[in-house]
């Protein structure tokens, strides 16, 4: 007897073009996504050498961002209003937003402030290589052969970067802020791949930046966190602008478009390919302070970033389904709405 194959055996011709076409345009706006993160550091350089200070460029750009996401974040919670109401909410997102937000940030600005934008940036990558050491000492996940091969890899490229056998001077205390911030990223990486908040990404995220834009203006205000303001005009590319466009650059395309463009980016690739390409942020921060700063790592210390991502990207390629957490909180799933219990009136 003859069996009729039908569409669902093989997927048609169309379907697989659009698959194609999905993927091609996913991949585009994780480019998008990783290159509007790259101009935070020399976009926000720019502002510290005029006068302001790391706290008052960070709280700028992190409360920026999160007012543009208040009204697609009110959108998404329609119906998920109640979730507010679980204390895992509130504690999932006052770590993402104390530790990974305001914390990550405050410490990437501070090392900017003392070293070059892509080694500072080089220095912080290596967050995922502490989340492997917290899954195994928190977990019990021993990291298998090519994990401890990405770890090497790392290493060896934080040596170069720090150019410990050459001649290349660097602020030891921009070091150490570059690594508390490789600590913030790590947190970034553990506390946003847990969706057990249910809340949608969106919503996640804008709360998660209110919530480290309240805790760094409370700090200023305390005289904890410096904050220190400048309307002088900044030179970027050559060219002086008003001090205002830095500051609306940080929160409209380094915040709040860079996280939205990512969540976008990890719904149509899934969560490890866009991963994978977020790991362009390097590069695209290299090119942005080169171009507007003139500002480039010495080619000891640009190898050495090489081998940084190169040892993060052997990490992620040796993820378990159960292993490391995704590396972006924007791909958490958003919960069925049909099954959660409907909020009070």
């Amino acid at each position: 007897m003859t069996t009729t194959r039908t569409s669902l055996d093989h997927p048609t011709t169309s379907t697989r073009r659009a698959g194609a076409r999905t993927l091609l345009l996913g991949l585009a706006v994780a480019l998008l996504s990783a290159s509007m993160f790259g101009t935070a550091g020399a976009v926000g350089k720019s502002l510290l050498l005029e006068g302001w200070t790391p706290g008052a460029a960070v709280t700028a750009r992190v409360a920026l961002g999160a007012l543009v996401l208040a009204a697609p974040a009110a959108m998404a919670m329609r119906g998920r209003w109640h979730l507010l109401r679980r204390p895992i909410t509130w504690i999932h997102t006052g770590l993402f937003g104390l530790v990974a937000v305001a914390g990550c940030q405050l410490f990437y600005f501070l090392a900017v402030e003392r070293l070059s934008v892509g080694v500072a940036l080089m220095l912080e990558y290596l967050g995922p290589i502490l989340v492997v050491g917290w899954l195994w000492a928190r977990h019990g996940q021993r990291p298998r052969p090519l994990t401890i091969g990405g770890v090497v890899l790392a290493i060896a490229g934080l040596l170069l970067v720090l150019d410990v056998l050459g001649d290349v001077q660097l602020s030891a205390v921009g070091v150490m802020w570059g690594l508390l911030a490789a600590v913030g990223l790590a947190a970034f990486f553990v506390v946003g791949a847990d969706d057990a908040s249910g809340l949608p990404p969106t919503a996640f995220a804008a709360m998660g930046m209110t919530i480290g834009a309240v805790a760094l203006t409370l700090a200023g205000v305390l005289g904890v966190v410096p904050m220190g303001m400048s309307t002088q005009d900044v030179l970027l590319a050559g060219v002086d602008a008003p001090w205002w466009v830095p500051v609306l650059w940080l929160g409209l395309v380094a915040a709040a478009g860079a996280y939205l463009s990512g969540i976008v980016a990890a719904r149509m690739l899934g969560a490890k390919v866009s991963s994978f390409v977020g790991l362009a942020e390097v590069m695209f921060a290299v090119l942005f302070a080169w171009l507007l700063l003139a500002e480039m790592p010495a080619p000891v210390q640009l190898l050495g970033g090489v081998l940084i991502v190169a040892g993060v990207a052997a990490i992620k390629a040796d993820e378990r389904e159960s292993g490391l957490p995704v590396a972006t909180y924007e791909v958490e799933p958003l919960p069925d709405v049909a099954d959660e219990p409907s909020p009070s009136r």
